[in-house]
């Protein structure tokens, strides 16, 4: 069941929404949480039963070696270490083979010339965020971060549907206490309204913007290696993408956070402007923020940090991120994508010790903000051309598209230049039709809307909840739950309604 469809707004939150707070009236509360579960493994179970018993299990087996770590912490820690590393490699096996067996086995068999009939298994949906929260749950289990939290409590955090499907990725420690405070459980008109608004905007997001920017960008990598783009095709497919893609999955965070909101529940913001960000560094703590947090909290640090010198913090830094990369996908496309960002990072890092080490001694060596955002974002972007490249001969003809190695333009797109030039708008209709003409243009109009968005725009949750920002706040964009605000969203979400006739699956479902 999609966000964006009509069968989820008009029908399955409505109606959970309304059992939720009239349960939550009761004087004990597991009513209403039960409800929530139900309602949230109907949600996951309406794309597919089969693997709705998959997830059950998952649950079932991480909750009973969750409890045995807990039991045996403290008096025999040598079972309890031996029950999370057990839980996390089984994890991680069940994701391997769902996610990379196909992957690892067309690798073994271009390499030996054997065949392996493994091409037909199907990711299951939300596997991969699912299997981070419970290996999170596993190790903080094993640390003493969490608590012998009860079933009920356990699988209500794993499958809350706001966040089961594509984050954002939300701690026990940050949901479960929520549950049991007796506010949540209260309807609060003002969460309401800023949950609403959040989902709103997110809808706005995901159909104004998001779909049409992604009809400039996903032919011209689709076929890149088949029809190699020109010059001007690389580029605006490559501006396209990295638009779409933000807007796509920030829409979808905030239309989470806003659902969570409804519930009565906080959830961790996931992009804080991160096409703003004057480096590497500062980018990763704006994009996907919770993906980074743990990245940086079951990955990096558990593998040493920078706790061993620098030699060894570089080698973790680049694991980490080539991991994160092959947790997107299971391709080389993603493995490049990963390496890069973790360059990237060593990099960033090394030019800091640098202007550290000349500030020290008296010389300012940094670029400026202009330069480095300059540099920062062209750097995303060029990594942005593996994430999108369905393979690596598709890449690598954006990329020669990119250097102009290819022309200016593909023969079709040059003679419908030529044909304008010379019969002006008219000519052009008749040659390709209104229609097409009318969705190119509102195509290439949402484009230049998100790149003004993104540079000069304040975000999702400066907008909702306040908050210090690069962009000034124009008075009329703060939120406030009165009458204009009311008109102005019941407004966005009729259009977006509207506009819902041609639903698009967000990008980041097939991770």
């Amino acid at each position: 069941m999609l966000f964006n469809s009509h069968i989820f707004i008009l029908l399955f939150l409505p109606i959970t929404l309304a059992g939720f707070f009239l349960l939550g009236r009761l004087p004990d509360t597991r009513p209403a949480r039960l409800w929530l579960l139900v309602a949230s493994l109907v949600f996951y179970g309406w794309w597919s039963w089969l693997y709705l018993g998959l997830l059950l299990l998952s649950m079932a087996i991480n909750f009973a070696l969750g409890r045995g770590i807990l039991f045996w912490r403290d008096d025999r820690p040598g079972w309890s270490r031996g029950l999370m590393v057990l839980g996390v490699a089984g994890n991680i096996g069940l994701l391997a083979w769902y996610k990379y067996a196909s992957f690892v086995m067309q690798n073994v068999g271009a390499l030996t010339g054997l065949e392996f009939a493994v091409a037909g298994v199907v990711l299951p949906l939300a596997i991969s965020f699912y299997t981070f929260l419970q290996i999170a749950f596993l190790v903080d289990c094993r640390s003493g971060r969490a608590e012998p939290y009860g079933l009920l409590d356990y699988t209500l955090f794993v499958t809350f549907f706001p966040h089961l499907i594509a984050g954002p990725i939300v701690h026990h420690h940050e949901l479960i206490p929520q549950f049991h405070r007796g506010a949540t459980y209260r309807f609060r008109s003002a969460d309401v309204a800023a949950g609403l608004t959040f989902f709103t905007i997110g809808l706005i997001k995901k159909l104004v913007i998001a779909d049409p920017v992604g009809a400039l960008s996903t032919p011209v990598f689709q076929t890149a290696a088949l029809a190699p783009p020109g010059l001007a095709e690389a580029w605006v497919a490559l501006l396209a993408f990295s638009i779409g893609l933000y807007f796509d999955f920030s829409a979808y965070s905030d239309m989470a956070i806003g659902l969570a909101r409804m519930f009565g529940i906080r959830f961790p913001y996931n992009f804080d402007s991160p096409y703003r960000a004057t480096s590497v560094i500062d980018f990763w703590r704006r994009w996907h923020m919770t993906l980074s947090r743990f990245l940086r909290d079951y990955v990096y640090i558990a593998l040493g940090g920078s706790r061993l010198g620098t030699g060894r913090r570089n080698a973790n830094l680049l694991v980490t991120m080539v991991l994160g990369g092959l947790w997107h996908g299971a391709g080389w496309t993603f493995v490049i994508w990963g390496a890069l960002h973790g360059l990237y990072l060593l990099m960033n890092h090394a030019w800091r010790s640098r202007v550290g080490r000349a500030r020290i001694a008296g010389r300012d060596r940094t670029l400026g903000r202009i330069p480095a955002w300059s540099l920062t974002l062209l750097a995303v972007m060029f990594a942005w051309v593996f994430f999108a490249a369905p393979d690596l001969p598709a890449a690598a003809a954006m990329l020669a598209g990119l250097g102009g190695l290819q022309g200016w333009m593909q023969p079709a797109h040059a003679e419908l230049v030529g044909l304008t030039w010379a019969g002006g708008p008219a000519a052009l209709v008749e040659a390709i039709g209104g229609m097409r003409l009318l969705t190119a243009a509102i195509s290439f109009g949402m484009l230049g809307l998100g790149i003004l968005l993104v540079l000069a725009a304040p975000n999702s949750q400066q907008i909702v909840d306040g908050g210090e920002g690069e962009v000034t706040m124009p008075w009329l964009l703060r939120f406030r739950p009165h009458p204009v605000s009311a008109a102005a969203a019941a407004m966005a979400f009729l259009l977006a309604l509207a506009l819902m006739a041609d639903v698009k699956e967000f990008v980041y479902f097939q991770f």
